[in-house]
């Protein structure tokens, strides 16, 4: 098995901070979408996963992690109720508004901007948005960013690996749709979220984020 320490080109005394920089760094280099391949980018993910494994004692098995999060999914599927975050700067709303789901729904905004959908077990929530036809922001698809990040306003999501978000952004109930999924059969989030100011660091060049319509 490769060394997961000389893929993401690090050493192996290496601190947390080094491995994290040195993990977005790969994962921009190697993303299919920036000239390198689904392999090359399956390895670096691997890497750093097989790399948090083993600072917590764990066995560093991959796929015997990517069973343990698929079994996290809700089992009958999640019902998501979305809404984009630039209607809500655009309408000077609020996150914390309690009413901000009603709102929208009385709002007659576009199917990009507001509704619903299904995200099936083993999608993570960013697929299921990609998957019904919908184009939400991303960059690295390896948790190594918040472009995708959302909002849980209700309901709860899982992510296998964290080292961006803050503790103080987790309690806000921000999440990353690109490894991120349900856990309970209904949810409430937010996308579009990477343009709140507190995630202006955390932000990686996009690859694409079109407004289009969705395919259902």
């Amino acid at each position: 098995m490769d060394d997961p320490f000389e893929i993401l080109g690090v050493d192996s005394d290496a601190d947390d901070a080094d491995i994290d920089e040195a993990y977005r760094r790969r994962v921009m280099e190697t993303h299919p979408d920036q000239g390198g391949s689904v392999r090359s980018f399956q390895r670096v993910k691997d890497a750093y996963e097989r790399i948090l494994a083993m600072e917590n004692g764990e066995s560093g098995d991959a796929d015997a992690d990517d069973a343990e999060t698929t079994d996290h999914h809700h089992d009958a599927g999640s019902r998501v109720e979305y809404l984009n975050y630039e209607v809500i700067a655009d309408r000077e709303w609020s996150l914390d508004d309690d009413d901000l789901f009603d709102a929208a729904a009385d709002a007659d905004l576009d199917s990009v901007d507001y509704g619903e959908f299904l995200v099936e077990p083993g999608e993570t929530l960013l697929e299921a948005a990609e998957n019904r036809g919908f184009a939400w922001p991303y960059a690295c698809r390896g948790g190594a960013c918040a472009n995708c990040a959302v909002a849980v306003v209700e309901g709860e999501m899982t992510m296998p690996i964290d080292h961006v978000l803050s503790t103080e952004m987790l309690d806000r109930g921000i999440q990353l749709s690109c490894i991120g999924a349900p856990t309970t059969a209904a949810l409430k989030v937010v996308y579009n979220v990477k343009q709140m100011p507190d995630l202006d660091d955390l932000i990686l060049p996009p690859y694409r984020f079109e407004r289009t319509q969705s395919v259902d």
